[in-house]
């Protein structure tokens, strides 16, 4: 006879014996009127499992609303920031504030901002 037989016989009826003494329990609490204890404990592991997933969708709804991917005015490098705050450029340093989803500079007010234009020069002979 195989030793290792009755070995995995016994951890079955092990195993079956803990649910048997777990539904045991689970009988004499609603037979004395405490149904409610089980529903308590029923509820408070329903909210456990579905308190994460509620919070990873909001989340993930909250970033899709609030992180925005644009390119520097300045140097045009792209990268994610958080709506309507203020951050520098990881490429210049150019201090940048978000906008209606657009990066623009950080300037102090009064300040003129221009575009500069390359023109070529022709050199003309005499």
């Amino acid at each position: 006879m195989n030793p290792d037989r009755f070995r995995t016989l016994q951890i079955k009826f092990s195993d079956l014996s803990n649910w048997l003494i777990i539904l045991a329990i689970i009988g004499i609490l609603t037979s004395i009127g405490l149904g409610w204890l089980i529903n308590g404990i029923l509820i408070l592991i329903a909210m456990i499992v579905i308190t994460p997933i509620i919070v990873i969708w909001g989340v993930q709804w909250w970033l899709k609303r609030n992180l925005i991917q644009d390119q520097c005015p300045v140097c045009r490098y792209e990268f994610t920031a958080l709506n309507t705050t203020q951050c520098q450029c990881p490429n210049c340093g150019e201090p940048l504030k978000v906008e209606a989803g657009h990066f623009s500079r950080l300037t102090p007010p009064g300040t003129i901002d221009v575009q500069a234009v390359d023109v070529s020069v022709q050199q003309l002979e005499d």
